[in-house]
């Protein structure tokens, strides 16, 4: 397979004479923190228009627990953090960008303690910093606790209301980036209270998250279904990368609930891993234990699931002080209960889960992506700060300091730019108005992605998965919806036949991605990123 063949260029028909029309020098296209941190970064001259597909609690960095990872202990260095970032990465980070991300840490840090972020301290009054797995020294900031997204998006969400040159539209999807002679100039959004409208701005940063939610297991909000990646993917953006799916490895297990994360940072302060039969396994897999990078306790988890037969294997804290636990701990804490569970005493259920899209929308050490007038920041990209595989707490620093760039270059490029002309354009398409169920379609793409393109992965799985999205492919992108549900499902279809294409294509096993069938890396073909064929539209 070397192209994609996609029905319509937008996903609904649109008369530019017959929408309101609202123009602005920056749409944000996304209100987490890399999209607000984006509209910060913007001067008082430039106006900025924030679209959040819900509220502004509605996003992935808002339940963010471990941290932000950041050289803030005399006795840490760049260079150390730097390195452990490329080991992670396994060979496919871009060390200019890890370079220059690391070493601008300290200063989004501090920027979020003057803005009034009340980061979690000592006795001395100094940052306190935790370890996480894959981390050499302990360098990861926390605030309240386990509730770091929580408090910086506060923070920054309180700040970017404060502005005068900042609007947000809340309960707003963008639908489509417009576009014009091969640029972006806008975006096609939908507002609950207007209906359709068309944003004409002279730069858009797109910053609207991951795409967890095409797996039916996922720490991720409901509203992380990939339209910003799917978005640019039709406007003509290279994206790359789409196989590398981070799987958290531990997430609460308790059959018939909502599967929630427990930070990585339990585990750096201590805890254990053991199986059904108490076995604590992750000391015969990797000299760091429970501390090995993500990858790497994720297969070893579902391994062990597999070998002991059972749903889930255990995180102990019982050898730790119950008051440290429940003091680090609250929110997780609070959690367990609420499930008649103890997490100072008790063994917790846990098992992988989606967590984090590495791949996505590609982009400079700028934040420009290769459509002009397009910038991106945060889980929208692969900006070759991640490599194969995130090291814990790189993605808050990442929505910090990629969202800082955007917004600052792209404000120096709408400041050199005229408004958009113009043209009252109109998009028509025949399309299949025939009712579908929409919750079921849903269901069972995220099932068959679960099964299919997991933590473990192999050839004939993944082709009769992308057999299925196929089908399903047909008739769904051909169907014009009047609502978020659908337009939602048109995206996670889009993404999945992107993800199963590029795991089949890497015939390798490299990082989060893992292949029964080539379970080792072959640097000599894959040392290298995998970029999507652009697309061919059947129509429009």
């Amino acid at each position: 397979m070397s192209t994609f063949e996609l029905p319509r260029r937008y996903l609904v028909p649109f008369d530019g004479r017959r929408l309101p029309h609202v123009y602005t020098d920056i749409l944000v296209i996304g209100a987490g923190l890399a999209g607000l941190r984006a509209a910060l970064a913007a001067p008082e001259e430039v106006s900025v228009l924030v679209v959040a597909k819900e509220s502004l609690a509605d996003s992935s960095s808002q339940y963010a627990q471990g941290g932000i990872a950041g050289v803030m202990d005399p006795e840490d260095r760049f260079e150390n953090h730097i390195e452990d970032t490329l080991r992670a990465g396994a060979g496919l980070c871009d060390r200019r960008v890890v370079e220059a991300v690391v070493r601008e840490a300290p200063a989004e840090l501090e920027r979020l303690r003057e803005w009034g972020t009340r980061f979690d301290v000592t006795d001395q009054g100094q940052l306190a910093l935790s370890l996480e797995g894959g981390h050499s020294h302990r360098r990861i900031v926390h605030a309240l606790g386990d509730a770091t997204g929580q408090e910086v998006m506060r923070v920054v969400a309180e700040r970017a209301r404060r502005q005068e040159h900042i609007g947000i539209w809340e309960r707003a999807f963008a639908l489509d980036l417009l576009t014009l002679e091969e640029a972006c100039i806008g975006a096609l959004v939908w507002r609950r209270d207007w209906g359709l409208t068309l944003v004409w701005s002279k730069q858009t940063i797109l910053a609207s998250g991951g795409a967890g939610q095409i797996f039916r297991e996922t720490t991720n909000p409901a509203v992380a279904t990939g339209d910003g990646i799917a978005m640019a993917y039709r406007a003509g953006a290279v994206v790359r990368d789409m196989e590398f799916m981070q799987f958290h490895p531990t997430v609460l297990y308790v059959a018939g609930s909502a599967r929630h994360l427990i930070s990585e940072a339990v585990r750096g302060e201590g805890a254990y891993l053991r199986d059904r039969y108490g076995r604590r396994f992750m000391l015969d897999v990797d000299p760091r234990a429970e501390l090995a990078p993500r990858d790497i306790v994720a297969r070893a988890i579902v391994a062990q699931m597999e070998k002991t037969q059972h749903p889930s294997v255990y995180l102990d804290l019982s050898h730790l002080a119950a008051d440290r636990v429940r003091r680090r701990f609250p929110a997780i804490d609070a959690l367990c209960r609420s499930f008649g569970l103890d997490l100072a005493h008790d063994l917790i259920p846990v098992r992988p889960a989606a967590h984090y899209f590495i791949g996505g929308v590609t982009v400079d050490l700028t934040g420009r992506t290769t459509l002009p007038g397009l910038w991106a920041c945060g889980e929208v990209t692969s900006s070759g700060l991640h490599g194969a595989n995130r090291l814990a707490s790189n993605s808050l620093l990442e929505s910090l300091v990629y969202g800082a760039w955007c917004g600052a270059h792209a404000a120096q490029a709408a400041l050199a730019t005229s408004t958009p002309s113009v043209r009252l354009p109109h998009y028509r398409c025949s399309a299949r108005q025939d009712a579908l169920d929409v919750t079921d379609l849903r269901r069972s793409l995220q099932s068959l992605m679960g099964r299919q393109a997991g933590v473990i992965r192999q050839r004939a799985g993944l082709v009769a998965a992308l057999a299925d999205v196929d089908f399903w492919c047909r008739y769904v992108l051909d169907h014009v919806f009047a609502s978020p549900e659908g337009w939602e499902l048109q995206n996670m279809l889009t993404l999945s036949r992107l993800m199963l294409w590029a795991a089949l294509e890497r015939t390798e096993s490299r990082g989060v991605h893992y292949r029964t069938d080539y379970p080792t890396p072959d640097d000599s073909h894959w040392l290298r990123h995998l970029d999507i064929p652009a697309p061919v539209f059947a129509q429009g």
